[in-house]
């Protein structure tokens, strides 16, 4: 086991206490900086990529992906989300 999965297995564990440090942490980001709805926006990113609400988890090969492009062309963008 690497140091980024023991790391990904904590924050499953823990979610709730991630999820407060993010929101301390964007509450401190508004009160500093301003851009309220960035920060939020930003913290709310961030939850949703920690513990339970992990969405980083690459589809299998060929599920959800286009072929790729012919010979000399450019790939196509990414879908926007």
């Amino acid at each position: 086991m690497g140091f980024l999965d023991k790391a990904k297995e904590l924050l499953d564990q823990h979610d709730d206490k991630v999820d407060q440090a993010i929101n301390k942490a964007g509450d401190a980001a508004k009160e500093k900086y301003g851009h309220g709805d960035q920060v939020d926006k930003a913290t709310e990113f961030a939850r949703g990529r920690t513990g339970d609400g992990d969405t980083t988890e690459q589809p299998p090969p060929g599920e959800g992906q286009a072929p790729p492009p012919p010979p000399g062309e450019a790939p196509p963008p990414p879908p926007q989300q």
